[in-house]
């Protein structure tokens, strides 16, 4: 069974950075694109950045320019690098890896920006 595991989250100022890491437990290139969704309790579930097997990124307009996401192929892991973090990131962040269709995500992460 694929697994996706988070690490990197946690508590950041206004305009600080944070790196979010997702090792993936198989081949990174089975999947036909991997990224990062990301959650609020009043907010539905959001789509924050996705690579995909070409290596074509795409991009939250809420994030476009601040974000960056790239893919180790030796290490298979996914990175989402957060610049210029505003109160509203806070979220909890879920990697995940889609092949087809179907979904495969890791146990999420909290994002916390706050003074």
């Amino acid at each position: 069974q694929v697994e996706l595991v988070e690490s990197g989250g946690g508590l950041a100022q206004p305009g600080g950075s944070l790196r979010l890491s997702c090792a993936v437990s198989e081949n990174i290139f089975n999947f036909n694109s991997v990224g990062w969704y990301r959650r609020t309790p009043d907010k539905e579930r959001e789509l924050v950045a996705s690579i995909n097997i070409g290596g074509i990124t795409k991009f939250a307009s809420s994030v476009n320019g601040r974000f960056t996401i790239s893919r180790d192929n030796a290490k298979n892991t996914v990175t989402l690098q957060m610049n210029s973090l505003k109160p509203e990131d806070t979220a909890v962040y879920f990697c995940y890896g889609n092949i087809l269709s179907r979904y495969t995500w890791g146990q999420g992460t909290q994002v916390t920006v706050s003074s």
